[in-house]
């Protein structure tokens, strides 16, 4: 495999060369796969991560004042792995309004329990408020199926299913969120921390 220097790489980029994308690809994926892999990502996880980090390194570049401060190597991987904790946080917060479940120790404890089944029911009428194709792609995305197969399955374009799966997951939180019984049972949890501590 031809080596390029940071410079020509940089160069390159700045005038689309497919053939350096290819370079970057073979040479660094691996790297990314597993960092992502380290922190409970999968494959596809690391496919995404790497192209969406090169549309924003091409967007940093096209700049004429930009500046490689760094190796670039070490560069792509910043923007990788800053990515990737972006992703997770996001990850992390639909997880805690979609998938919250209150594991009820004592079951007498019957507010806990009510607090769960209120935001499974606030969850489900949001959801259904969806469109059609977002409803079908989530549900499978949420059965670990990968993007690329609920695009094969569905019948859509990788990318289509991809933009879709984000703005339902960004819709859903955004509903749950701003949701009257989500407000009560945020409301009533600042004021039980404030009792107990």
């Amino acid at each position: 495999m031809k080596e390029y220097t940071d410079i020509e790489i940089i160069e390159c980029l700045r005038n689309r060369q497919s053939y350096v994308v290819r370079y970057l690809w073979e040479r660094y994926i691996p790297m990314v796969r597993l960092m992502v892999s380290h922190t409970g990502g999968t494959v596809e996880d690391a496919k995404d991560v790497f192209q969406d980090s090169l549309i924003i390194m091409l967007e940093k570049i096209d700049s004429r004042e930009f500046a490689l401060t760094c190796r670039f190597k070490t560069y792509l991987f910043s923007v990788c792995e800053n990515l990737w904790k972006t992703v997770l946080q996001k990850r992390h917060a639909a997880s805690n309004y979609i998938n919250r479940r209150i594991i009820v120790e004592n079951e007498t404890d019957i507010s806990e329990a009510m607090e769960s089944r209120l935001y499974e029911e606030i969850f489900t009428e949001v959801f259904e408020t969806l469109d059609t194709s977002s409803k079908n792609i989530l549900k499978l995305f949420w059965q670990d199926v990968s993007l690329q197969e609920i695009a094969d399955k569905l019948g859509y374009q990788y990318g289509y299913v991809k933009k879709k799966k984000s703005e339902a997951q960004a819709e859903i939180t955004r509903k749950v969120k701003s949701h009257p019984g989500y407000r009560r049972i945020m409301n009533s949890e600042i004021v039980a921390k404030g009792v107990v501590y």
